[in-house]
């Protein structure tokens, strides 16, 4: 069933179409009705309906302008325009803003039932569209090879969280069980530094791919050469990454040297082979070996480093990282993730999360086989992500961190790990009481600007949500939010409520008249305005003057 909201400013036809219509043989039901557009759009922000029924000529907001305001806000919501004969101009604006349908003045209950039909099998259609599986699928598939191609990049980019990494691995058909996993990096020497002609002067490309310029078909005939060579032991995945060919080897062994070796041996092979079929030569950096897939990231890095040492080691050559530099533990890495943990904990956590999520940053480290020099630049490097989110965050940071704060010495006077621990946990408390304490006050001052702005420019028909929020320099949405968590109630109910108060003060000690009194509480329309009144009040501007000078 498909909701729909009627909007008809004459109260008989609309209470007609609502009875005589089997609103449920049709594939709706009536959500709500409304007299004009105004009402009408408070009562699509509550229902979100699938189709809105409304008439052209009404008073307040007619259904043009009723019209363009959903456009604007639900575009997905259809709509059917109720006009007459004579409403041939609405009617061409209408044409302009894709109505959906129209219904001409009067009409049988027959007319009607068929526009809905209409707009029924417009939206089943495209419901089919959307859930069509075989096209999704169908889809997906032919994408897989780029998907596949985009998650294996983001892996060897920063680190991913576990079951993420499962789960698309599962999706992609991504093979990387395993209880080791290491990363190698093959580079071409000196692409494209070559001549258009070999020295005996043959044309390019006419015995191999040596001479080539094209780096793309290099890289194509590498590839080809490394997949037929991994995949006979069972080596791995080969792919292209930021213009050079990553072998992802995951083993089965735990032995971190004997996966190094095997690694090497393949590699080996895949060197030569290049070098006798096509002519290349490459280099190959090989990563530290890392018992979790989740760290793949960190071999990557440490295999793009090693790549490095060729301008002291040479070229056409393995050169594995833990022959040339010895490599921090993986608990030390503070990567993207932590950081963005740690920031996003700050920001928006709770005490009890920042907790677990200390713990989690210290655990293990105790028994790590480290220097101290590595600890304190893991420490550094959290600290530097507590300052990144105090920056963000803009408080006074001197109650804080205290104004002669000087982390270099702080850091060089801690004895042990929990020593550290307790030091970051209390830097990240005092932040976030900070922070939260600032954002308070931020919202209470922002929501008491509003009421001000408000209570100073009530009286003019004008003022808006967008008014107040330009003149505050903040979105609407992010204002709509703020002014509700804060007193309750939206800011137009707020708006509504000091015009009516205003109104009644000014209907119990003067004389005058309510037109007046509906000019001088921003209202351009008596009518709206009384009709407003006896919305908010139950009495009328006339009974409640009455009522107010007898008591």
């Amino acid at each position: 069933m498909y909701k729909l909201i009627l909007v008809e400013d004459e109260e008989e036809v609309r209470e007609s179409v609502v009875e005589e219509i089997d609103w449920a043989s049709c594939g709706f039901e009536v959500a709500d009705t409304a007299e004009n557009g105004s009402e009408a759009m408070e009562l699509i922000e509550r229902w979100t309906p699938d189709v809105v029924v409304t008439d052209i000529r009404m008073p307040f907001m007619d259904g043009l302008q009723l019209s363009e305001w959903i456009r604007g806000k639900y575009p997905m919501t259809k709509i059917i325009i109720l006009t007459g004969y004579d409403e041939f101009e609405y009617a061409q604006k209408a044409v302009k803003m894709h109505i959906d349908e129209y219904v001409l003045k009067p009409f049988s209950t027959q007319e009607l039932m068929q526009a809905l039909a209409k707009i029924k099998r417009l939206i089943d259609e495209e419901i089919a569209r959307k859930e069509n599986v075989l096209t999704l699928q169908e889809h997906y598939r032919q994408s897989l090879p780029v998907l596949r191609e985009v998650f294996l990049g983001s892996l060897m980019n920063r680190k991913l969280p576990r079951a993420e990494i499962e789960q698309k691995s599962l999706n992609y058909n991504v093979k990387i069980d395993g209880a080791s996993f290491v990363v190698s990096v093959l580079s071409m020497d000196n692409p494209g530094g070559e001549e258009a002609a070999d020295p005996n002067g043959r044309r390019a490309g006419s015995q191999s791919l040596k001479y080539s310029k094209d780096q793309e078909l290099k890289l194509f005939a590498i590839l080809n050469i490394s997949e037929e060579i991994v995949n006979k032991y069972e080596a791995g995945i080969v792919f292209l990454h930021n213009g050079n060919l990553v072998l992802l080897t995951a083993a089965a062994e735990t032995d971190q040297e004997a996966v190094s070796k095997r690694t090497a041996s393949v590699l080996e092979e895949i060197r030569q082979s290049i070098e006798k079929y096509v002519k290349l030569s490459v280099t190959i950096g090989v990563g530290t070996v890392t018992a979790d897939i989740a760290n793949v990231s960190y071999s990557y890095k440490s295999a793009v480093m090693a790549l490095d040492y060729r301008l002291i080691l040479g070229n056409n050559r393995i050169i594995m990282i833990d022959d040339v530099e010895k490599r921090a533990v993986e608990k030390l890495q503070f990567d993207e993730l932590k950081e963005h943990a740690l920031i996003r904990c700050i920001k928006v956590g709770t005490l009890q999360e920042m907790k677990e999520l200390v713990d989690e940053l210290f655990q293990g480290i105790e028994a790590a086989p480290v220097s101290f020099k590595d600890y304190q630049i893991y420490l550094l490097e959290m600290l530097t992500a507590i300052l990144k989110a105090a920056k963000d965050a803009n408080p006074d940071l001197d109650p804080v961190l205290g104004a002669s704060f000087n982390p270099f010495a702080e850091i060089h006077k801690l004895t042990n790990p929990q020593e550290a621990k307790d030091w970051i946990a209390g830097l990240c408390g005092r932040l976030m009481s900070s922070i939260v304490s600032e954002r308070q006050s931020s919202y209470k001052s922002l929501v008491d600007k509003a009421k001000a702005y408000a209570l100073a420019h009530y009286h003019e028909s004008d003022i808006s949500i967008n008014k107040v929020c330009s003149h505050l320099h903040i979105s609407a949405g992010y204002f709509s939010g703020i002014f509700k968590k804060e007193t309750r109630m939206t800011f137009v109910g707020y708006l509504l409520h000091i015009r009516m108060e205003a109104a009644k003060v000014m209907l119990r000690t003067t004389d005058l008249k309510t037109f007046e009194i509906a000019e001088k509480v921003g209202y351009s329309e008596p009518n709206y305005f009384s009709y407003s009144f006896r919305k908010y009040v139950g009495v009328s501007p006339k009974e409640y003057k009455n009522s107010s000078r007898e008591a």
